[in-house]
């Protein structure tokens, strides 16, 4: 059974599970409306069980036929770890304020990965699914939430990694790492409002397609994960990088995994940033909707 016919089954169990209707009652046809709008609350919550098959299937195909299969989740920042640590903890020697730099690389890129794996997935999930979209109606909205979704499951893989490691090198569990969550959440917002922006201008621009792997190389080195914060480039430049939703948030998880203090300024700048590039994607992706499938 293909997964466009997979899909096609969750949302007749959607649609039979409403009440019938009255055979008295006429007919009518629902159409969306043009013009600005923001998503459909109601409607994501009744299909929310799409949302849980798409994120199974796409966990499911991504470690199809490997022979390490989840283990690649941890491998990828292992690696990043290894190389940047040649590179920048011991050639450079960038300043960690005492934490070993291994362990200060493998937290910047286990939340900077999930972050940029799921702009880069989310931006192309549209195009990647266009016979599904074609073939039967759902919220377009959960293809790039999926993406992120599978992200999410990758990043719990890791974490765990993350504590192994923090106790290999003597760094205590602290309860600031209750706060780690606030910090992941604000990054799967900030790359759906990204990835939903994207994934929409990626059907009418297939430019972007090649766009959106140079952006998030670019943006990487623009995020504290590989070096401690704005001290690095200068004071010039302090106040503008928590611009960057991805700069408060990754520096602030750090800090929080790791006992250190939060710094509030850059969080508060990055989260109201995330809002606005969430509403701004959504609003964008709500009103480019109802013509996607049209020209995918």
């Amino acid at each position: 059974m293909s997964v466009a016919n997979e899909v096609c089954e969750v949302v007749e169990r959607h649609e039979s599970a409403a009440p019938p209707r009255p055979a008295e009652l006429p007919w009518s046809m629902i159409e969306s409306r043009p013009g600005w709008r923001f998503v459909d609350l109601a409607e994501l919550w009744q299909f929310r069980e799409l949302l849980g098959f798409l994120i199974w299937r796409d966990v499911k195909v991504r470690y199809k036929q490997t022979i390490l299969g989840a283990a690649w989740a941890i491998l990828q920042p292992l690696a990043q770890m290894a190389v940047f640590s040649v590179f920048f903890g011991r050639m450079v020697e960038l300043p960690t304020e005492g934490v070993p730099y291994p362990l200060f690389a493998f937290a910047g890129l286990l939340a900077w990965n999930f972050f940029g794996n799921s702009i880069g997935k989310a931006g192309n999930s549209m195009v990647g699914n266009q016979s599904l979209i074609s073939k039967v109606y759902f919220p377009r909205l959960f293809l790039p939430a999926s993406a992120i979704g599978v992200g999410l499951v990758d990043f719990a893989i890791a974490f765990v990694m993350l504590l192994i490691l923090m106790l290999y090198y003597g760094v205590g569990l602290s309860l600031s790492l209750l706060l780690t969550p606030l910090m992941i959440l604000g990054l799967a917002a900030a790359s759906l409002g990204v990835g939903a922006l994207l994934a929409a201008l990626t059907v009418a621009y297939r430019d972007f397609r090649y766009v959106v792997p140079f952006m998030v190389q670019l943006w990487m080195f623009a995020t504290p994960s590989i070096y401690m914060d704005a001290r690095v480039v200068g004071p010039r430049w302090q106040w503008l990088l928590p611009l960057n939703p991805a700069y408060g948030l990754i520096l602030n998880f750090r800090h929080a995994a790791l006992g250190e203090a939060l710094d509030w300024y850059s969080l508060s700048v990055s989260l109201a940033v995330t809002l606005v590039l969430l509403l701004v994607g959504c609003l964008y992706f709500r009103r480019v909707e109802r013509t996607l499938a049209d020209i995918i």
